[in-house]
């Protein structure tokens, strides 16, 4: 049976995002066609974690309501480059628990972390949703592979706009940054657009 995967920030004992994480995994089991749902906030007080700092819970699941959890402390990563790697068949609308074809993608890869290409679009890391910096104004592509939680969490409090990211306007942006459910928006975490080690016209981009 499949598994899925929540990560959720937990720090001084504080739980974040907590209802579209609950959001995502109750549209999970409805989308599968089983009833119910897990309750994340019950998980989660039942840990009793009471240490301050910053972690992440791991909870992995399945329809069969099984739960797994593990709480991490966590550190923001950074990244030394990033790579274009095309592949137009790859879906993740759901968060599995299985990465073996992130995985694969990565270990092809001559950069630290990827950034997936589907239809000659800008989508995601193997981790995380991006967002483009033009001008002043903050940009997440329409093109995700999975609507994350701190994107959705954003888009709606009006920080960040979306429009189309494609390999043909990518160098109209100056900067980018990584956001997921751990990785805040931070204007002063952000990275100049040579960090992608094969901006199209420079380079060649892997194709999968």
């Amino acid at each position: 049976m499949s598994q899925f995967i929540e990560s959720i920030k937990i720090e001084d004992k504080k739980i974040f995002l907590l209802e579209y994480h609950q959001k995502r995994v109750d549209q999970t089991f409805t989308h599968f066609g089983k009833e119910g749902t897990i309750d994340l906030a019950k998980i989660y007080k039942h840990l009793e974690h009471d240490e301050d700092g910053l972690f992440k819970l791991r909870i992995v699941y399945d329809l069969d309501k099984k739960v797994r959890t593990q709480m991490i402390p966590y550190a923001i990563p950074e990244i030394e480059d990033f790579q274009l790697i095309e592949n137009n068949s790859f879906d993740y609308s759901f968060k599995f628990e299985d990465r073996k074809e992130l995985e694969k993608m990565k270990m092809k890869a001559k950069a630290e972390e990827i950034i997936i290409v589907k239809n000659n679009h800008i989508t995601d890391t193997s981790f995380s949703n991006l967002l483009f910096l033009k001008g002043k104004d903050w940009f997440t592509p329409t093109s995700y592979l999975l609507n994350g939680v701190q994107r959705q969490n954003l888009l709606k409090h009006k920080e960040i706009k979306e429009t189309e990211v494609t390999l043909q306007n990518i160098k109209e942006f100056s900067h980018f940054q990584i956001i997921n459910a751990l990785n805040d928006f931070d204007e002063n975490f952000i990275y100049p657009l040579d960090r992608i080690i094969n901006i199209p016209g420079d380079e060649e981009y892997l194709d999968f």
